[in-house]
């Protein structure tokens, strides 16, 4: 009978148990060709570390047969069982969670079939064995056995730990940024006993949070949001303020018990190939200060450095100007006109803000933006994985983290188009209020979506708490096109329009994270490793080839021993857990035959 007809006649639990029977069996003989035919004509295996020590996705069975014949033995897979029930997919295929291990490690999979056979595939890493994090029956005992007593305290234990780092005793990593990715990935290495230090610029954890304009909140819910180990309390706020994640990030940092260096400013670094370590030069509040890490990891937000145009005549106006990254809230700019060249999320906050400040504001467009009300996406957009009514389903924190993983990029624009379309219909009236206003709307370029613009590009979208309704009813005013230049009475848009303005606010995004590569080590390194972030998607915004993956984010780098960590607090969360494997793996000498597949052609 063929896979179809057996799966056909069979419970949900027990298809999928037939099959992750035979690819456990496929796997541990090493069979390359058996493997990749239990995976249908159109198929996906996404693994995050467990088989290739890195992220990838494989499109088709050549590339799983290929990943298979060179990995399977030097990982040795086994254990490879079904977790719980089975279910049916929305597409009347079988979904289900599935365990396993290999020599090294742990991990968990969610498998989906179509006609019995795979067609997408997650793999992801757990623990590594013999390296377990210190929780549960593992936790350390905290109050001194008998023969301890009269020894140092917790207390005089970490004070020495702190003072020594970076002075008597090197950090094996070194985190570059003490935001929440920085904190986060801290924990993780913290919990793995893998010596770590986190520098930042700022006075405070959390002041990249404080420091901003005084409305800012989150954008995204709180179900969403959680920290590695610290969830938010339950009586939290679904958006949180600004200045409440500053307070928590610096509670985090204390009760994690992170070794955190701030007001400390990285100025350079460079890797010594044959030392296998990095020479970082620091100055620790006016103290200089060099460090030799094995690793280094640029934890500096998903976004590079701040992209200020440069428009003709900018050294001729006669108000002020800065980028949105030091706009720091609108009580200075009562009565005065304001224009904001921008209309992505940190246009219209800063928008908002000047106009209760009582500005006269106008919003610069000069590209569409995707705009969705926030109600509609915390039903239609995180709702059924990340939401109160997920919580009370069973659909912790971490489930939700996987299968949201479990879904290949490749796929995903077709299943989020139909879903867009239902918003854009749900709506209408608002969308109409918009366009009514002259504002230029999108769904994305191929009609996929927010989430698509996100890993594309990391910009060119609203999600709406409140600035749209301002625009709609012409509190904020609105101008399109171009901008030609800066004139010094104001903005001149290509069509020969003159803004008059006070003050311009140039909300004109950030660039790559390699950005940050080029100005702490040097423009070669940063060549070499290419963009961060983005999918390659082929659209015309970004025609870079296809990878499957986000470019260089939390896996290996072209230059040795350098990582990349960013992205909103959910990414930040979840692949942090893999990053933090990655870097206690080398710590302990463990082997990482990372897998690169061959280009597409």
């Amino acid at each position: 009978m063929s896979h179809a007809e057996i799966t056909g006649i069979m419970p949900a639990t027990a298809a999928l148990q037939h099959w992750v029977e035979r690819f456990g069996a496929a796997l541990a003989a090493g069979d390359a060709r058996g493997t990749a035919a239990l995976f249908g004509a159109e198929c996906y295996w996404r693994d995050l570390v467990a088989f290739t020590w890195t992220l990838c996705t494989l499109e088709g069975r050549e590339a799983i047969g290929a990943m298979v014949a060179r990995q399977a033995g030097l990982v040795r897979p086994a254990a490879i069982a079904v977790e719980g029930e089975a279910k049916q997919g929305v597409d009347g295929g079988i979904e289900g969670w599935m365990t396993f291990e290999t020599a090294t490690m742990r991990g968990r999979g969610y498998v989906r079939l179509r006609d019995g056979l795979c067609w997408t595939l997650l793999t992801a890493a757990r623990e590594l064995k013999g390296f377990e994090e210190r929780e549960g029956h593992r936790r350390e005992r905290g109050a001194p056995s008998p023969d301890e007593r009269g020894g140092p305290s917790w207390l005089e234990r970490r004070q020495r730990q702190s003072e020594a780092l970076g002075r008597s005793e090197q950090p094996e990593v070194l985190i570059v940024g003490g935001g929440q990715g920085g904190l986060g990935l801290g924990a993780r290495l913290k919990r793995l006993g893998v010596p770590t230090l986190i520098v930042d610029t700022h006075d405070r954890p959390g002041d990249n949070w404080r420091k901003r304009y005084k409305s800012l909140c989150l954008h995204d819910p709180v179900w969403y949001d959680h920290m590695p180990y610290l969830p938010f309390p339950a009586h939290w706020p679904v958006f949180t303020p600004k200045d409440k994640l500053g307070d928590w990030l610096e509670m985090y940092a204390t009760v994690m018990e992170l070794d955190c260096w701030n007001r400390t400013r990285c100025t350079h670094a460079a890797f010594d190939d044959a030392a296998g370590r990095w020479t970082v030069t620091l100055d620790r509040d006016g103290e200089a200060v060099t460090l030799h890490p094995r690793q280094l990891v640029l934890a500096t937000g998903m976004a590079g450095l701040p992209q200020l145009p440069s428009f003709p005549g900018m050294e001729t106006f006669r108000g002020q100007q800065h980028h949105s990254s030091r706009h720091a809230g609108g009580g200075n700019y009562r009565g005065q006109r304001v224009v904001v060249i921008g209309a992505n999320n940190s246009a219209h906050d800063i928008c908002a803000d000047l106009w209760e400040h009582g500005a006269e504001v106008t919003m610069v467009q000069r590209s569409s933006t995707l705009v969705v009300r926030t109600d509609t996406m915390l039903r239609r957009g995180w709702g059924a994985l990340y939401s109160e009514e997920a919580t009370e389903a069973g659909i912790d924190t971490d489930t939700a983290d996987l299968l949201a993983a479990s879904m290949p990029y490749r796929v995903q624009p077709a299943l989020q188009r139909p879903v867009w379309d239902d918003i854009a219909q749900e709506d209408a009236p608002f969308y109409d209020r918009l366009r009514a206003a002259g504002f230029l709307l999108d769904f994305g370029e191929d009609g996929s979506g927010l989430s698509q613009k996100y890993l594309r590009r990391g910009s060119g979208y609203y999600i709406d708490v409140g600035t749209s309704e301002l625009i709609a009813a012409g509190h904020i005013k609105l101008a399109q096109g171009a901008v030609d230049a800066i004139v010094p009475e104001g903005v001149r848009l290509a069509d020969g329009t003159v803004l008059p303005a006070d003050v311009i606010i140039y909300a004109t995004g950030y660039g790559s994270m390699n950005g940050w590569a080029e100005l702490l080590i040097s423009k070669e390194v940063a060549d070499r490793v290419g963009p961060c972030w983005g999918l390659g998607s082929g659209t015309t915004r970004d025609p870079g080839p296809w990878q499957g993956e986000l470019r260089n984010m939390w896996k290996p780098t072209a230059q040795l021993n350098l990582w990349f960590h960013g992205g909103n607090l959910a990414q930040s969360r979840h692949y942090s857990r893999y990053l933090a494997l990655q870097l206690k793996a080398r710590f302990e000498g463990m082997a990482t035959p990372v897998y690169e597949p061959a280009p597409e052609a």
